[in-house]
């Protein structure tokens, strides 16, 4: 999956319209894949949620896409946690199964041009200082 184009999608988002990455040429975008249910994903989507504000005015765009299919859980997880990105809904698991996630959480790091160039499968605390990292050097290319 490294150093190929990503594969474009569209897709629902929880707070309503839909995203297409396509649409995010330009930009660093991150994909982070989770579930509900999975405790390693909430304790990461909170971490995400501050390199989302960090990054936002360097061209960082953040993307929880999630996989549960019930809405309503969803949104309850999202509200508990209080997180500002977008989250997106692969109802399907259509776009999941694209970029091959099979277990999660699994992230995704996007260049300018639209090539994966990072993925990150499973969690531990303190990733995210890894993602930064790769953050910085993508946003300054």
């Amino acid at each position: 999956m490294l150093g190929v184009d990503a594969p474009d999608f569209t897709l629902p988002a929880l707070r309503g319209g839909n995203e297409r990455l396509s649409e995010r040429l330009g930009e660093v975008v991150l994909l982070n894949f989770w579930t509900s249910p999975c405790n390693v994903c909430r304790q990461q989507l909170v971490k995400l949620d501050d390199l989302a504000a960090q990054y936002a005015s360097d061209g960082l765009v953040v993307f929880g896409i999630n996989l549960d299919g019930n809405k309503r859980r969803t949104s309850e997880a999202i509200r508990t946690l209080n997180v500002s990105y977008p989250i997106l809904l692969d109802n399907l698991k259509n776009v999941s199964r694209s970029y091959q996630v099979e277990k999660m959480p699994v992230t995704v790091l996007i260049d300018r041009q639209g090539m994966v160039r990072y993925v990150s499968k499973g969690y531990r605390l303190g990733a995210e200082k890894r993602y930064a990292a790769k953050l910085r050097e993508l946003l300054n290319e």
